[in-house]
């Protein structure tokens, strides 16, 4: 008997998974010959290609079979409403009128900020359909604002094994797993949401992918001043994330990164900022970056890096503060403006 359609599909899913434990490291290179004769042996058994990348896509539909299992494992052993676990079988993730109203409950509880509330109705709402993904997914945005970031993850890759075409999951999935610093999942999980959302995303999940890519990138650079940043229109250098780049403050003050004093005496910028004068200028800064920019748009303050740069030595600063416009900058930098409002 020739293997049905069905049967391919698994096929196809399988030699998938041997792939990928390979990839992400279950399996080291020790196995690579054995898992590579056994995909070799499943698609000569089963008449299957695991180069035709259509075929394959199709065969997992945007997930895995490691997800898709994994499905299965967390929902068998679930309680069916108001009775035991059973082995037999998955739950339906169809919703009741019942469920429906805890999950309406559990929204408003959101919108009032009652997360412990949220969760629990929407763990209700489970009990009854636990493979509901609208659920599992509302769920996963209230353990979000709780702060069990763990939790979340969970619900949020429940929800996106039992629908992957159901972006705003995998949008809560991104926010998770970025809240636990493994950004490059919150990568994957973002990039699935746009492929899910279709015609290039929406601004919010495009947005979650560029805040990763950025911090990615800013993990990836550590302590060193970003080589990518470009100049504004007041002239201050932004990094990645939008901040301004103190090494523009660094080389006006004529520090370096380096242990030794700079040009003209002036000590490098570990040793300024071990002052609490300019560690508080610092922490003002980086509060309100837009002093930075005001900062370093100043004409005077922009001569005197120039003339600092190319060795001409150190102004005098009695005759700098005497300007109305830096003095009353340095009293912001020190604290004395108004903060920023919240949001």
């Amino acid at each position: 008997m020739a293997p049905t359609e069905s049967k391919k599909r698994l096929a196809l899913a399988i030699i998938d998974f041997l792939g990928a434990s390979l990839k992400d490291g279950t399996l080291g290179a020790d196995d690579a010959e054995s898992i590579e004769i056994a995909q070799s042996c499943i698609a000569d058994t089963f008449k299957v290609d695991p180069s035709d990348e259509a075929a394959v896509k199709d065969a997992l539909g945007g997930q895995s079979l490691a997800s898709i299992y994994s499905v299965y494992e967390k929902l068998r052993n679930k309680p069916a409403a108001g009775g035991a676990a059973t082995e037999e079988k998955p739950q339906s993730g169809a919703p009741t009128p019942e469920s429906d109203k805890l999950k309406s409950e559990g929204n408003a509880a959101m919108s009032r900020k009652d997360y412990s509330s949220a969760i629990d109705l929407y763990t209700q709402a489970l009990a009854i359909a636990p493979s509901n993904p609208i659920y599992l997914s509302n769920r996963a945005a209230a353990y979000s604002a709780a702060g069990q970031h763990e939790k979340a993850v969970e619900d949020a890759e429940l929800a996106t094994a039992v629908d992957p075409k159901y972006s705003k999951a995998w949008s809560r999935l991104g926010l998770a797993r970025f809240d636990l610093a493994d950004y490059h999942g919150a990568l994957e999980a973002y990039e699935k949401g746009i492929q899910a959302e279709g015609n290039g995303g929406s601004e919010a999940m495009k947005r979650g992918l560029e805040t990763t890519k950025r911090k990615i990138e800013e993990s990836q650079r550590g302590a060193e001043p970003p080589s990518d940043a470009v100049d504004d229109a007041a002239g201050a250098s932004r990094g990645a994330g939008g901040m301004p780049d103190l090494s523009s403050l660094a080389s006006m003050l004529g520090g370096g990164g380096g242990g030794g004093a700079g040009r003209g005496g002036m000590p490098d910028l570990s040793s300024i900022m071990s002052n609490p004068m300019f560690a508080s200028m610092a922490q003002n800064l980086m509060s309100n970056p837009d002093a930075l920019n005001n900062l370093m748009s100043n004409p005077q303050l922009r001569q005197m890096a120039e003339n600092f740069g190319r060795g001409g030595g150190m102004p005098d600063m009695s005759s700098l503060m005497s300007d109305p416009s830096i003095a009353e900058m340095a009293r912001n930098m020190m604290g004395g403006g108004a903060g920023r409002g919240g949001q």
